[in-house]
């Protein structure tokens, strides 16, 4: 795995994975799709699942676009059983995930959420210069 440094990365975040059991909530989680890992994605897979077993709360899945990291993660999460949030770097590509993740785990819950907010700075106050910087904000029309 990869330093987070690259604007081409997709984080997946097992929330305190060491600590929290399996989900015993709903159904397991089962894969559907035609394809099987390949070339990179089986090692991975397993490395990402031995670093959430180790208790790893910091792992990146590095890739270019179209080398599979959806699918990846996907198996990850089925092999671990445990629930995960996906993380993505604007509005497009978190919906390109969320229809991937729901057609993946189609038994399961998969959920989307998008803030509302095209930019959001909140009200501030900086001591050291006696500065107060006014909440800045721009609403997402769509």
């Amino acid at each position: 795995m990869k330093s987070a440094e690259a604007l081409d990365l997709i984080t997946m975040l097992p929330l305190m994975a060491a600590e929290r059991p399996q989900s015993d909530i709903g159904r397991p989680f089962q894969l559907h799709s035609e394809f099987r890992p390949a070339g990179d994605q089986p090692q991975a897979i397993e490395e990402l699942c031995d670093g959430i077993s180790a208790g790893e709360r910091d792992q990146v899945l590095l890739g270019v676009t179209g080398s599979g990291k959806t699918f990846t993660m996907a198996h990850v999460i089925e092999r671990t059983g445990r629930p995960a949030i996906i993380l993505a770097p604007n509005k497009t590509l978190a919906a390109q995930l969320y229809g991937e993740m729901k057609s993946f785990f189609p038994e399961n819950a998969v959920e989307y959420f998008v803030s509302y907010y095209d930019y959001y700075q909140p009200e501030a106050y900086v001591p050291r210069t006696d500065t107060y910087v006014e909440k800045e904000s721009s609403l997402n029309e769509q």
